[in-house]
């Protein structure tokens, strides 16, 4: 696929920050701080519950300003500037993980709440960027290559991070140590490839300036709630969104606990984990060559039917095997239907108010994020199967699915 310059800066502000989402998130920091945490006197159950407050305060408070935080980069030459303000905070912070005493566990968690709002933030204007570096006809393959290239920069940032842990830092790191450079290699990383976006992506679509510009937003946001009947397509399409990527989004963060319940071990889990990205980096890809052929729409279908199965298949999980099927089915699908997903509604909102809409997308989409797991846990409470818990996440993308059917043809290739 050929691409510009602006265009390759754009995708690689994804692969940029895919070190932190693994490194950071999901394989180091939970282990580290629970450690720190206990160490300092805090019981297990305890430092657990204080890991999910922080993760949710720090999404929880970019999600509630997200729109107006977008309405604001709306105006010109402002979205560069937000995008720096929140990923420069995400690299510092992520740094500043690195330099925490080991006996300081609540300045641990505070200095991760503060990488958790950078690194939210960001993403929210990086979204946002697609409508300035792409047209109709190539936000689909655009989009996808952006997701596929995050996969595919966070199993390599993992790989690096695996070679540090299974040499214990090439002989000169303690267990201690080769966590806290693996947050300076997350950082490393997100800075060097974010470089070419700094230098080479500019906004293109903006409002006239305005002399108050953060009381103007807070206006613009309220005028866009109050009048959304004008938006019909892209509201009922964040609804659909809504139901169907807390699907997404559960089956994810709540693969690793179904598989400690089957007895999988932990050296497995991180072998899962990185062939799940693997998996994603060809398929997100995929995803975007088949809404090119056929339509954007089909893609999104498609995405949300096999999600649909995965979720009927977890009620047959019983071996290493099954688990190995369902992981590498979400692989498949995982970054296509958010690709997509991102692109679709690209098409559907005025491109001067861009960020604008996208904080409305970011909202939905990260408080979409507590529906799934409370329903997963309910149901594995209720049956005492946590694979049960997992197939009734059928039911909301069957929901996400009926929405969506009524959605417009609006697409570049419909």
């Amino acid at each position: 696929m050929h691409f510009n310059k602006q265009q390759w800066s754009w995708i690689f502000y994804d692969w940029a920050n895919s070190g932190y989402g693994i490194i950071v998130t999901t394989a180091v920091l939970p282990v580290y701080f629970k450690s720190v945490a206990q160490n300092g006197g805090v019981t297990p159950a305890n430092a657990t519950a204080y890991w999910g407050y922080a993760n949710s305060f720090g999404t929880l408070l970019v999600s509630i300003l997200a729109p107006v935080l977008g309405a604001l980069a709306d105006y010109p030459k402002a979205k560069k500037k937000m995008l720096n303000i929140f990923a420069i905070l995400g690299v510092i912070m992520t740094f500043g993980l690195s330099v925490v005493p080991v006996t300081q566990w609540s300045w641990l968690l505070g200095i991760y709440i503060l990488s958790i709002i950078g690194y939210s933030g960001g993403n929210l204007f990086y979204d946002s960027f697609l409508t300035d570096v792409s047209d109709d006809n190539n936000m689909d393959i655009l989009s996808s290559y952006g997701y596929g290239f995050g996969y595919l920069g966070g199993v390599l940032a993992f790989l690096l991070f695996l070679v540090l842990q299974l040499t214990s830092g090439f002989g000169m790191l303690s267990s201690y140590g080769v966590a806290r450079f693996s947050f300076i290699l997350a950082a490393a990383w997100w800075i060097i490839f974010y470089i070419p976006l700094i230098k080479n992506v500019h906004q293109v679509y903006s409002l006239k300036a305005s002399s108050k510009p953060i009381l103007s937003s807070f206006k613009r946001v309220f005028e866009t709630l109050k009048h959304i009947k004008k938006y019909k397509a892209a509201a009922w399409f964040l609804v659909a969104y809504f139901f169907y990527i807390d699907g997404v989004d559960t089956i994810f963060t709540m693969a690793t606990s179904i598989g400690m319940d089957m007895g999988i071990t932990t050296t497995t889990l991180m072998l899962v984990l990185l062939v799940v990205q693997l998996v994603a980096f060809p398929f997100s890809i995929l995803y975007g060559w088949l809404a090119n052929k056929t339509s954007t729409r089909t893609g999104i279908f498609i995405g949300i039917i096999l999600y649909f199965g995965i979720c009927l298949y977890a009620l047959k999980l019983k071996s290493a095997t099954d688990f190995w099927i369902l992981a590498i089915l979400v692989g498949t699908s995982q970054g296509g239907i958010q690709a997509l997903s991102r692109s679709y509604f690209g098409r559907l909102i005025p491109e001067e108010s861009g960020s604008e809409f996208f904080g409305f997308y970011n909202i939905l989409g990260k408080f979409s994020a507590v529906m799934g797991p409370i329903l997963v846990g309910i149901v594995t409470q209720m049956t005492g199967k946590s694979t049960i818990g997992a197939a009734s996440l059928s039911i909301l993308f069957l929901i996400g699915l009926i929405i969506f059917a009524y959605l417009p043809r609006i697409t570049a290739h419909e």
